[in-house]
């Protein structure tokens, strides 16, 4: 299941640990150790990678019965159907045919709960795994990720694609941490193309930088950062970044046609492409929103529209990944702020469902092709009676903590807020069974 980089390459970049170590092994004469070498070099691989993270964000509440978790000829299931997948035995909604091919790459979870239904609310308890405190504003997962790396590319290491009104933020971590937003990656990016010559805009920054700066600066103690304000840094980031090489990777009209139609050629199947090649070019992490999931009327109509334009993207981003050599260091996160209800109104809507409901995950030391935890197929409204509803339940805490320990972050470190408030990163536990022993 894991997949290596083409053998096609054949210089000395590409001699890797896990070469070396087969190569060093069949040298001595211990060819039996070959295999057993082969997984002591891939786990080295791992651990020594950088760990990477790509969101992709259902905004709305996407219904797990049209969609990972369908329950096709019950009360429940409405119109959908449900087909086979690369998964003996695993079913997914007909929805998502090109998905159901990749769900051998796939760790899905179908039984998270959340205690929030607001959209709002529970969007900030799914980025950020804490529910909302009016105390404090906690970071979203990509910008503690963010924190617990070095900067080394001249781009942002957070970015977030077609994001609507709750993007990733950075809480008490400081602005410079939150997503950078762009739109469709088929546009420019506004404001960074320079419209004077390079030695015009070196000519005019300078005065203008020191002007503003020593305004800046007025009050401040004289070793105080040595005397680098946000603003200062801010503004020599974002010159850097404008004649950065590093932008390139925001060009997805550089992978062909081919490859665009096949993700969707749609902003959103665009801005996962533009993921990939964001994280391949250092990129921490990458949000990238699929908005539109509401379906309080005409549940299945709206379900099936935003799951086609899913479908070929998602599916296209699990096969690139693992043929760019990818999705070892990879962690890819699929969900929205919550479900949808198992109760059809009316109206042929249904209601936001915080009980029960679907996440994929893949990549990383994830599990891959395992499917945890269940939904029933009915529940009993009128009892109240929620806790049979799902087995093997996994928290939205607990979520993040085995995402953050994915990433090779330690959940349990205690950070202190600006005002002096010690707080982990997470207050949850990590769900072992999601992990690749």
């Amino acid at each position: 299941m894991h997949d290596h980089h083409s053998p096609a390459c054949k210089s000395f970049d590409r001699f890797t640990r896990r070469s070396l170590v087969k190569s060093s092994a069949v040298a001595a004469g211990g060819i039996w150790l070959t295999q057993l070498a082969e997984r002591l070099a891939i786990a080295g691989e791992k651990s020594a990678q950088p760990k990477s993270l790509l969101m992709i964000w259902l905004q709305g509440g996407p219904s797990q019965l049209e969609t990972f978790d369908p329950h096709a000829g019950t009360l429940a299931g409405g119109e959908v159907k449900a087909i086979s997948t690369s998964l003996k035995g695993i079913e997914l909604a007909d929805t998502l045919p090109a998905t159901a091919e990749q769900l051998h790459h796939v760790c899905l979870v179908r039984s998270v709960i959340s205690k929030e239904g607001d959209h709002e609310r529970a969007t900030y308890h799914l980025k950020t795994g804490w529910r909302p405190d009016p105390t404090v504003i906690h970071p979203s997962i990509g910008s503690v990720l963010c924190h617990q790396s070095p900067n080394n590319i001249e781009i942002p290491r957070h970015i977030s694609i077609l994001a609507s009104q709750w993007p990733a933020r950075a809480g008490y971590l400081g602005p410079s941490l939150d997503a950078f937003q762009i739109g469709d990656p088929a546009e420019p990016i506004a404001n960074l193309s320079k419209r004077v010559s390079d030695e015009r805009m070196e000519s005019r920054l300078g005065p203008l930088l020191n002007t503003l700066e020593s305004e800046f600066q007025r009050g401040r103690l004289a070793n105080l950062d040595r005397n680098r304000t946000v603003h200062r840094t801010a503004t020599e980031r974002a010159v850097t970044m404008m004649s950065s090489e590093q932008l390139s990777a925001f060009n997805v009209k550089d992978e062909g046609a081919e490859t665009l139609n096949r993700f969707g050629n749609n902003p959103f199947g665009r801005g996962c492409l533009a993921g990939i090649r964001l994280l391949a070019a250092g990129v921490r992490c990458v949000e990238v929103e699929l908005n539109g999931w509401d379906s309080h009327v005409n549940n299945h109509q709206i379900q099936s529209r935003q799951a086609k334009l899913l479908d070929s993207a998602l599916a296209s981003t699990l096969s690139e990944l693992s043929k760019r050599g990818l999705l070892e260091s990879t962690v890819v996160f699929c969900g929205g702020e919550f479900g949808r209800a198992p109760s059809i109104d009316p109206g042929g809507g249904r209601n936001h469902w915080p009980h029960g409901f679907s996440v994929l995950l893949a990549g990383g030391n994830l599990r891959r092709g395992y499917v945890h935890g269940a939904t029933a197929s009915a529940v009993n409204f009128e009892a109240k009676d929620l806790t049979k509803f799902t087995s093997d339940t996994v928290t939205v805490p607990d979520l993040h903590a085995t995402l953050l320990h994915a990433l090779g972050v330690n959940h349990e470190q205690e950070n202190m807020t600006p005002i002096g408030r010690p707080l982990r990163w997470s207050d949850g536990k990590v769900v072992t069974e999601l992990l690749d022993a």
